[in-house]
């Protein structure tokens, strides 16, 4: 082709590259995101927060351990060696799930469900379930135990992020997107329950709320399920005059100091006791008997009476990067699945962090949630650890010139739209973007 200009002719290239102002959206969406070199950054940002909670949870582990050992034990590492070996595993499941492609989930998604569901009924054979505290929630023998709810919460993040990324053109049509999701939570729901253990009932919700909303639920269907299940966890919480009162005692937990609100009384005097640099590592009384499960569910009280209001900051603070960092991965995910995968993992692992630091310091209630990668415990660490090995496989770039991963991933901006969203320029000429399919 050529362009006549004053009567000269001036040659002019068959093809030029599309201008960001020409190209479509699309394809200014994939140059921007492929000059993006913080994949890598936020992988290994990612691996270093986690490796300094399980550095701080295992000198942790050690010292709130010590007592309790050596009464039961007679060996002040029992617990911490333990602890060390379940830590080697969680990398181990780690390393293995980075290195995976993550659609390779969506095709383990069934066999996890059935494996999980079967585990949570096995748990309550009477005979089979090991029983601790007035819950049946573990299985194995002595002091070996696996909880089944862990891998279920990974089981049924899996399961809701796969069926809204394939049911997104029917997002709208709560038969198709919202009940099967319902129907699988409360399959997962009803065996947890019965156990009882009601922290892990409010993560199975948390979580499925999160995908729910992020995957474009209509917000009157969501809104009524969210009220729905505050009633009927208000009603479950409060049908006993003793689960009434343990759940209200965080309320004022002095007035009860010595039945419902001892624990929790227990832990703000410790808390108190550290004030902003703390007593000292290994230094803890709170250990000596005072404080029940201060290895496990209380492991943040000794952290605050050991290293301070510093210390606790820093545990805050670690949280506060994995947060954002799993917003930030979603946000730039290659597709919808990844992008409600990385929600899902977020919403998981902070939410449940926020629950026992909440009922540590008396803002919450009770529930017996462990802190990721700090509290004492064996399958909550390696499947916790595994589903941040899945977080840092989404986080990995995209080749060069994928133009296709930039289709909108999951939000509820991503509705189709309608005659009015036409994909050509003002001008009427057809854009030079390339077309968005959806990611199914």
């Amino acid at each position: 082709m050529a362009e006549r200009t004053k009567g000269s002719t001036i040659p002019r290239p068959a093809s030029r590259p599309a201008s960001r102002t020409e190209a479509g959206p699309a394809a200014r969406q994939a140059s921007l995101i492929e000059t993006r070199p913080d994949g890598d950054g936020r992988r290994l940002a990612l691996l270093a927060a986690v490796s300094l909670l399980c550095v701080l949870g295992l000198m942790m582990v050690l010292s709130a351990s010590s007592v309790d050992a050596v009464r039961s034990k007679g060996d002040v590492w029992a617990v911490f060696v333990r602890q060390v070996l379940w830590v080697a595993l969680g990398l181990t499941a780690l390393l293995v799930a980075s290195s995976m492609d993550y659609h390779a989930w969506r095709r383990m998604v069934r066999p996890m469900l059935v494996v999980s569901f079967l585990l949570l009924v096995v748990v309550l054979v009477p005979g089979v379930g090991i029983s601790a505290n007035g819950s049946t929630r573990w299985l194995g023998s002595g002091s070996w135990r696996f909880q089944p709810s862990e891998l279920a919460k990974l089981a049924l993040l899996v399961f809701t992020a796969d069926l809204l990324a394939r049911r997104r053109d029917r997002i709208d049509d709560v038969r198709a997107s919202l009940r099967p999701v319902l129907l699988v939570t409360g399959l997962f729901v009803l065996p947890v329950m019965l156990q009882p253990d009601m922290g892990t009932t409010i993560v199975f919700v948390a979580v499925v709320l999160a995908l729910l909303f992020a995957g474009g639920i209509p917000l009157r269907p969501l809104v009524t399920l969210g009220l729905t299940t505050i009633a009927v966890s208000l009603a479950a919480g409060f049908g006993s005059g003793y689960r009434r009162q343990r759940l209200l005692s965080f309320l004022d937990p002095f007035a009860d100091a010595g039945n419902t609100g001892y624990q929790v009384a227990q832990s703000l005097v410790a808390l108190g006791s550290g004030h902003v640099t703390g007593v000292g590592l290994g230094a803890s009384r709170a250990k000596w008997g005072f404080l029940p499960n201060a290895h496990t569910d209380f492991i943040f009280a000794i952290i605050g009476e050991e290293l301070g209001l510093f210390g606790t900051l820093a545990v805050v603070a670690l949280f506060a990067v994995i947060a954002g960092l799993g917003v930030a991965t979603a946000l730039r995910a290659r597709d919808r699945f990844g992008a409600l995968l990385a929600t899902g993992i977020t919403t998981w692992i902070v939410g449940q962090a926020l629950i026992n630091m909440g009922a540590v310091t008396g803002l919450l209630p009770v529930t017996g949630v462990p802190l990721p990668f700090v509290s004492f415990g064996g399958s909550a660490m390696v499947v916790t650890m595994g589903a941040i090995g899945i977080l840092r496989s989404i986080a990995i770039p995209r080749p060069a010139g994928d133009a296709s991963a930039a289709a909108p991933s999951s939000s509820r901006a991503s509705r189709p739209a309608g005659p009015s969203g036409s994909r050509h320029h003002r001008s009427g000429r057809p854009s030079t973007s390339p077309s968005r399919g959806s990611s199914r």
